[in-house]
């Protein structure tokens, strides 16, 4: 599938601006799935597209984090990341989506209002609430499945599991979520490999765009003290529970 030039080079800016969001507070896909979609590709090629293109993104931002990360027992999360991310890219062929986004909306929902009368959510470090690897095992299976599954949201989603369970401030749980995040990223990619097509001159093109994007997204997170963080954190889950809610209402 061909496009024009004028949407390469529209895709391209996307994935920088989408590469630099969600570098800081993930939600890229909620900035590249449409656009994508805006392009004319069909839901199943641009999903697999979409997930080409934001593993350089992921990738770029774990590399820029490398020094940062905290969590040290890391491959207990990657392992059941994979299994759920791999469960949930099968799963998107056999289960009712609308099931399963009433409740990712819901829960949305109720993260944006706790958040917000949360005022000190996330400035400082706080006590666990469960252990790294309860943690890692838990949510590596729903989240890893989730961003197989669906996909939007799923970083803002893993940094508020970080502050609430582990007890991580906001710009931590930036830095330690994206191991993960490209995890899912890379496993949803092999299953779509496997069973449909990818458009690889988007994808690489995107590709780039996005390295460009997390690149500078991560230095932001690395030299501030994470104020804005919360901020666009609120920001990206109130334009996930627009686009969900719209997904299932439409």
């Amino acid at each position: 599938m061909e496009l024009e030039l004028t949407y390469y080079v529209i895709l391209f800016f996307v994935a920088a601006f989408a590469g630099c969001v969600d570098a800081i507070v993930g939600g890229g896909g909620l900035i590249t799935i449409p656009a994508l979609f805006a392009c004319g590709i069909p839901p199943h090629l641009a999903l697999a597209t979409n997930k080409l293109q934001s593993t350089f993104g992921s990738l770029t931002a774990v590399l820029a984090y490398r020094k940062s990360m905290h969590i040290e027992k890391i491959a207990l999360g990657i392992l059941f990341t994979a299994i759920g991310a791999a469960i949930g890219t099968y799963a998107v062929l056999i289960i009712d989506q609308n099931a399963v986004k009433i409740i990712v909306l819901i829960c949305l929902v109720l993260i944006f209002l706790y958040t917000i009368f949360k005022p000190d959510l996330g400035h400082i470090h706080n006590k666990a609430k469960m252990s790294t690897t309860s943690f890692q095992i838990t949510f590596g299976l729903l989240l890893g499945f989730y961003d197989g599954f669906l996909g939007p949201g799923t970083g803002s989603f893993w940094i508020f599991a970080c502050v609430i369970f582990l007890g991580f401030s906001m710009k931590n749980a930036s830095i330690n979520t994206k191991i993960l995040n490209f995890t899912s990223n890379i496993v949803a990619l092999g299953v779509f490999l496997y069973s449909y097509e990818v458009l690889w001159k988007v994808g690489f093109l995107m590709g780039v765009g996005q390295i460009l994007g997390a690149f500078v997204g991560s230095k932001l997170v690395l030299k501030t003290q994470g104020t804005f963080i919360k901020k666009l954190f609120l920001t990206m889950v109130a334009l996930t529970i627009a686009k969900v809610a719209y997904d299932y209402l439409a």
